[in-house]
C-alpha cells in the first residue's frame, strides 16, 4: 500500500475535519453572532446581580456614610460655636476680674495713702507738741541761764569794784549790770 497524504478537508473557516478550531476561535467571524449573544445575556445577568443585590448595599453604606459626615459636620460646627461662646465667656471673665483687681488695688492704695495721711498728721502733731515743749523748756533755760548771767555779773561787778579799793554800791551795780543786759 501506498502511503497517500491524507489530505484536510476544511469543513468551514474556522473548524478543520477533526473538529478542532483553527487559530483563535474567538476571533472566528463565523462564531461572532454565538458570542455576542452569550456576551449580552452574561452582561444582563450581572447587571442584574447587581443592580439588585451589591449596588443597593452599596448605595445604603454611602447615605449612612454622608449621614454620619453631616451628622458630624454638625456636631462640629455646635462644638466651634460653643468653643467660641467659651472663649469670649473667659475674656470677658478675664476683663472683670483686672477690672476688680485694679479697683481693689486703688481702694488699698487709697486706704493706705489715707493711713499715711494720718500717721503723718499724728506725727506732726506729736512733732509740734515736743517743739513747743523743748521751745519752753529752751525758753526756761534761757531765762535761768540769764537770771545767772545777772548774778554773776553783779557779783563780779561788785568784787572788782571793791577790788579796786572802792565801796560797792549794790543799787548802782545792779543797775549798770541791768542797762548793759538790754543792749
Amino acid at each position: 500500500m501506498a502511503t497517500e497524504p491524507i489530505a484536510e478537508e476544511v469543513v468551514g473557516k474556522c473548524v478543520d475535519s477533526h473538529g478542532s478550531a483553527i487559530g483563535m476561535p474567538q476571533l472566528c467571524f463565523d462564531w461572532f453572532p454565538n458570542q455576542i449573544f452569550w456576551l449580552v445575556v452574561t452582561l444582563v445577568v450581572v447587571f442584574l446581580v447587581l443592580s439588585r443585590v451589591a449596588l443597593p448595599r452599596i448605595a445604603a453604606i454611602l447615605a449612612e456614610r454622608q449621614g454620619t459626615i453631616t451628622n458630624d459636620l454638625s456636631a462640629a460646627e455646635d462644638l466651634k460655636a460653643k468653643a467660641v461662646e467659651a472663649e469670649e465667656a473667659y475674656n470677658k471673665a478675664l476683663a472683670d476680674a483686672r477690672a476688680e483687681a485694679q479697683r481693689i488695688a486703688a481702694e488699698t492704695r487709697a486706704e493706705i495713702q489715707s493711713e499715711l495721711d494720718d500717721a503723718i498728721a499724728k506725727a506732726d502733731a506729736e512733732i509740734a507738741a515736743k517743739a513747743a515743749e523743748s521751745e519752753k523748756a529752751i525758753a526756761e533755760i534761757r531765762a535761768g541761764a540769764l537770771e545767772s548771767i545777772q548774778l554773776v555779773a553783779k557779783d563780779t561787778a561788785a568784787e572788782l569794784v571793791t577790788t579796786l579799793g572802792g565801796q560797792a554800791d549794790a543799787t548802782a551795780i545792779e543797775g549798770a549790770v541791768d542797762a548793759r543786759m538790754k543792749g
